[in-house]
């Protein structure tokens, strides 16, 4: 919900006629990258929130493996993709995972950056992979031999994208993804 004004009793007055009383009000912007404390001597860049060059949204080619980034891209399902990463950082650090040559990583950062310049995406959505997300996360999965998103989790994800754009202020009290809920459960239990 949007908010129309806020008044000095604490009250808050929405577009759709609601008014609550708040104790706190949370201002969330979104993330600009900044690394003040890292020196990379221009290495790595941040240049309109793009950080990099970075390889698969991780690695400086040409500091890789000893330095990485590790939660990066958004609108993504947070937590599983950090643990992804966090496994191809940790695999790559102990050699058990052999990274592309410098070269290499370079071209595939190149072309990544290509692909998204023709498709006109600006320079600040290079770390935005919301669908794109599950492709990344089953290549990660597949470097470092752990299974990929399971079913459920996408088709949770989907619905949930989808009930947002259509139903934006009430999309968190409305599910359509029983199905989804109920093989969730199904696969935590084997926990």
């Amino acid at each position: 919900m949007q908010i129309e004004s806020a008044h000095e009793d604490g009250s808050l007055s929405f577009r759709n006629g609601k008014v609550v009383l708040a104790d706190v009000i949370l201002h969330c912007t979104g993330y600009k990258y900044r690394f003040p404390f890292l020196d990379t001597h221009s290495i790595v860049t941040v240049d309109d929130n793009r950080v990099g060059p970075l390889y698969k949204q991780v690695f400086p080619p040409k500091l890789a493996p000893w330095l990485s980034f590790v939660g990066l891209p958004w609108k993504v399902i947070p937590f599983p993709l950090f643990e992804l990463q966090s496994k191809w950082i940790a695999g790559a650090l102990s050699g058990r995972i052999t990274l592309p040559s410098k070269e290499e990583m370079t071209e595939d950062v190149k072309a990544y950056y290509q692909e998204l310049e023709a498709s006109n995406i600006p320079k600040r959505y290079t770390h935005c992979l919301d669908l794109d997300q599950f492709e990344y996360n089953d290549w990660l999965a597949a470097q470092c031999g752990s299974s990929g998103s399971e079913q459920w989790r996408k088709k949770m994800y989907v619905a949930t994208r989808e009930n947002r754009k259509l139903r934006p202020e009430t999309y968190r009290e409305e599910w359509g993804d029983h199905d989804s809920v109920s093989e969730a459960y199904k696969d935590f239990s084997r926990y």
